[in-house]
């Protein structure tokens, strides 16, 4: 152990008036450090500069006259090196393999998800200027900046995760923090089967729907599951494909050789330097995609992704917020229209460019599951209708729906060795 380390004496006072914290206990793991003390220590090390070890730790406690044992020195260095260099408190978070999304509000109340919906955790943040502070370390980790002048950031930590932050005011009852962390690794088809995302059939079919190259949309809520199945499509693909994925910020993580990822820039502080995703897809377009994939359709990137797949692109995918397959539709509509193309054009690209629908939903235990197949289909007025090809009540059944004929035709036509549905 490091010579500087104050070893744990009995505590005497000093002149001047500083209370001390008793060494025979600063050294019991169970016993909490006192959360002044370490706001001292903090402000000591800041103004001097330099890392939080242990040496220095110590002298800084020495300074204010509080003798703790090795232990309690070590825990306040590791404590105030994740603060200097990392999500602080939120670490041990970040770490768990089976957490998708962190979430901060204020101090003293923090949710994690881990598959089964948000649940509270306990975070020890002593009050709202702590939470500030981690903030604005994670922005400056992700080369933004956060604070008055600029309440709020939506970046990439260099780690992969996606951050979103608000500072108080804006965010009324405290600074606001959204932390979503991506797939640490790809799932397959088996593997979702498995956990009960679908049925073997189900998962079957969208196999054909891959190797058929039929252009798919997969629409859900957020942490419906969306990425996860996405991935786990383009998965099964073959290997002599070229896959280019535009996203706004890298979630999708194929298990597939030929991958390029093309990622969006926001603009810097200086507001310039954008680069949207509109702008890669038109990017992509000359890269040769053999499929052409969009993480998320949220603007006006719609118009070329509609484009490319009217113009000999086959088996473009991508996902879309939605709240079911019956609403895919409108939403496409409402984006197209923002993006300048008229109400009639969008559903004819919509009508020629996309032939399936995926729909994802969360279960009442938090778990994601296929909601449904559709195909897409023009109605007598023109207009572009989704039609179940195949629903899941949730019970380990698949039930077909009025579309199904026209998928199995679809499917049939591109696949000509695939037996008929019965």
């Amino acid at each position: 152990m490091n010579s500087n380390l104050v070893p744990p004496t009995p505590a005497t006072s000093r002149g001047n008036g500083t209370s001390r914290f008793v060494a025979d206990r600063a050294g019991d793991p169970d016993v909490p450090l006192p959360e002044d003390l370490i706001d001292q220590v903090r402000g000591d090390l800041a103004r001097r500069g330099g890392p939080p070890t242990p040496a220095r730790v110590a002298q800084a406690l020495r300074a204010r006259g509080s003798l703790l044992g090795d232990h309690a020195v070590l825990a306040i260095a590791e404590q105030l090196g994740r603060e200097l260099t990392g999500a602080g408190v939120l670490t041990p978070l970040l770490a768990d393999p089976a957490v998708t999304d962190v979430l901060v509000h204020g101090p003293g109340r923090a949710f994690v998800d881990r598959g089964r919906g948000l649940e509270p955790v306990d975070m020890r943040l002593p009050d709202e200027a702590a939470v500030r502070r981690l903030a604005t370390r994670l922005a400056a980790l992700a080369g933004r900046r956060l604070d008055d002048a600029h309440p709020y950031v939506d970046a990439r930590l260099p780690t992969g995760e996606r951050l979103h932050a608000v500072l108080q005011p804006i965010s009324r009852h405290g600074t606001a923090i959204s932390v979503r962390i991506p797939a640490r690794r790809s799932f397959g088809l088996a593997e979702l089967v498995a956990a009960g995302t679908m049925p073997t059939d189900l998962a079957g079919l969208l196999a054909d729907v891959v190797a058929a190259s039929l252009s798919l949309l997969i629409c859900g809520g957020t942490g419906s599951g969306k990425t996860t199945l996405l991935a786990a499509l383009l998965a099964l693909v073959p290997g002599d494909q070229r896959l280019v994925i535009v996203e706004d910020s890298t979630e999708l993580m194929p298990d597939h050789p030929h991958v390029v990822h093309l990622e969006s820039r926001p603009p810097n502080a200086e507001g310039v330097g954008e680069i949207t995703v509109r702008t890669l897809v038109r990017q992509a377009l000359r890269m040769r995609p053999d499929r052409l994939v969009v993480g998320e359709v949220r603007g006006a990137e719609v118009v070329d992704l509609l484009a490319a797949c009217n113009t000999g692109h086959e088996g473009g995918c991508g996902t879309v917020h939605a709240n079911g397959a019956a609403q895919v539709p409108a939403r496409m509509e409402a984006l197209g229209v923002a993006a300048g193309l008229d109400r009639q054009a969008v559903h004819s690209q919509l009508a020629a460019a996309i032939e399936v629908v995926v729909a994802m939903r969360r279960g009442a235990d938090g778990s994601r599951l296929v909601d449904s197949v559709s195909v897409l289909t023009m109605d007598s007025t023109a207009l572009v209708r989704c039609l179940p090809a195949v629903t899941c009540p949730g019970d380990g059944r698949t039930l077909l729906g009025p579309g199904a004929d026209i998928l199995d035709d679809l499917l049939s036509e591109r696949l000509p060795g695939r037996a008929p549905r019965p």
